[in-house]
């Protein structure tokens, strides 16, 4: 029997405050504007298994059960504000946390990480499965088996909505889905100048769209389409999965769920990507866009990838960090994002057909003239322009689909480890970007926190051989502010430990040198022990993020 509202809310006020210690910090701050019966969906973490006769205790609150989910062992719940305060007050719940709202954050791309040189010797990501829990994608021609014009989406579900759709309304996914695994079929021939190839063109795709027509998504339909992908590893051979989405982080990756969700990914053995964000503008609170990594990408266990702009040349040297990419440590953990940066502005790739970004955005329409011979007018019909650390993501998903057709027997943290090992560290000290919407101008510094262990090399990552002996997770980032010193912490039984990549072959880059930068100081870059500057955490004079920069990109 359900509770009266009357009975309710006078257990409601007797609920002592010692129990909002398992709500999250946002889901607090909402009660006072939810009202005592106001309805709103949240996912409630349990201590007891989801099958236990103690969880009929939540629909004794008058809680509305919407769906399980057992990849947090939890629940998906509809509850007004009396009943969030019943539930926090019951044994059997450890966490309570809205159910947010999260949004998705190839011609120089693929010789810029050397993926050209790659696919030359035979390495397309053939017989690998990747899961793309995006926005849905539009079933292209760049999206078949080459000459047959079967799809290589070999399974798609809808967790966005009811309607069943799995193409892509809002034209993120196919985007995301073109730079991992297009063929470049749309662009193949004698009168065409370019041709836009994906990462891994011949890996096959499972489509988990999560986003509606607007770019807009929750947790749970994530949570959910994580644990399909776990379902279907051994059916599609799901070996990674790629995640161009996030939201703010609210709390410790220990206790949200998002988090939770990833890591069960990686220990099924999947190689999780995910988006650091685009709000490495951001100086709301004098940062300099430092701590701005968003969620799933502040976990430590999985890869998260970072925005580089290729200048439109195919030569790496003169590639440089887009200001808007997020950087870190991580709210709440101080965790060493990104993992590792990608090519991700101003990046061509596989257009939605009426899609509400090419619809909203008229100006990211690619013309003919760029790629096709001869006198040609108007806009292309196949291919789009996109920016962010969205499009920078599936460039390592591609490359993680190389490693594990090269060899399949390669564990998650042996491919993170691979990656990050081999990644280009020659940067310049700083470089300055423009904004082309408001001419605003924006220094970034190349430091762990902003380029984490460097630039993708796909080629250097397939001629590694090292054996991860222990976890790849991310190390933590400890500092003392009386000595104004940092250092890393790593898990226990990390691979970096136990591998030659501190010292002469650092991980996060070179032992010697001097960077004088904000974050660093005039200290050593920081490798396993350093001294920076406390503007990571305190004080900074960037001016405020463009909420365009991850649509129009940058100079």
């Amino acid at each position: 029997m359900r509770l009266t509202r009357v009975t309710a809310l006078f257990i409601a006020l007797s609920v002592p405050a010692c129990f909002a210690g398992n709500i999250s910090p946002d889901l607090e701050q909402q009660l006072p504007q939810l009202g005592l019966f106001s309805s709103t969906n949240v996912i409630v973490q349990l201590n007891v298994p989801l099958a236990s006769p103690l969880v009929n205790e939540i629909l004794l609150t008058g809680t509305q059960v919407l769906a399980q989910l057992p990849l947090v062992n939890g629940l998906l719940c509809s509850v007004s504000g009396i009943e969030i305060r019943l539930l926090s007050a019951l044994p059997i719940v450890s966490y309570i946390t809205p159910d947010r709202t999260l949004a998705g954050a190839l011609d120089y791309a693929e010789p810029a990480v050397n993926a050209n040189v790659a696919m030359q010797y035979g390495w397309t990501g053939s017989g690998i499965g990747v899961a793309v829990i995006d926005s849905g994608i539009a079933p292209v021609a760049d999206l078949t088996y080459n000459g047959t014009g079967l799809s290589r989406l070999v399974y798609s579900e809808n967790f966005a909505d009811r309607s069943g759709n799995t193409s892509d309304q809002f034209g993120h996914g196919t985007h995301v889905a073109g730079i991992l695994a297009g063929d470049g079929a749309a662009s193949t021939g004698s009168w065409y100048t370019r041709t836009f190839m994906g990462i891994a063109p011949a890996a096959e795709i499972v489509n988990l769209r999560v986003l509606n027509g607007q770019g807009q998504g929750s947790d749970s339909a994530v949570i959910r389409a994580i644990f399909r992908a776990i379902q279907l590893k051994s059916q599609y051979n799901i070996r990674v999965m790629n995640l161009s989405l996030g939201r703010p982080v609210y709390e410790s990756y220990l206790l949200d769920p998002l988090c939770i969700a990833v890591e069960a990914a990686w220990r099924a053995g999947i190689v999780v990507v995910v988006a650091a964000g685009n709000n490495g503008r951001d100086n709301s609170q004098g940062e300099n866009g430092y701590g701005t990594i968003n969620s799933p990408g502040n976990d430590p266990a999985v890869v998260t990838v970072g925005a580089m702009k290729t200048m439109f040349t195919v030569t790496r040297a003169d590639d440089l960090i887009a200001s808007y990419s997020s950087k870190g440590p991580t709210t709440y953990d101080n965790i060493v994002k990104p993992d590792i940066v990608a090519p991700g502005n101003l990046m061509v790739s596989l257009l939605a057909p009426n899609s509400w970004l090419s619809a909203s955005y008229p100006q990211n329409d690619v013309p003919d003239a760029y790629y096709e011979s001869g006198n040609v007018f108007g806009n292309s019909t196949s291919y789009y322009r996109l920016s962010g650390t969205s499009m920078a993501t599936p460039v390592v998903s591609g490359a993680a689909a190389l490693l594990l057709q090269q060899n399949p027997s390669l564990t998650p943290d042996e491919i993170k480890l691979r990656l990050m090992k081999t990644a280009t560290k020659n940067f310049p000290t700083s470089s300055i970007a423009t904004d082309p919407t408001t001419g605003a101008t924006y220094t970034s510094y190349y430091d762990v926190f902003t380029v984490g262990a460097g630039y993708i090399d796909v080629w250097a990552a397939l001629n590694d051989s090292t054996i991860a002996w222990g976890s790849a997770r991310s190390p933590e980032a400890t500092y003392d502010p009386t000595s104004g010193t940092a250092t890393f912490t790593l898990d226990p039984f990390s691979a970096f430990a136990n591998n030659v990549v501190w010292g002469g072959n650092v991980v996060w880059g070179a032992s010697t040198g001097t960077r004088a930068n904000v974050v660093w100081g005039s200290g050593n870059p920081v490798s396993a022990s350093s001294t920076f500057r406390n503007v990571v955490w305190g004080s900074g004079d960037l001016a405020a993020e463009s909420a365009s920069a991850a649509i129009y990109g940058e100079n």
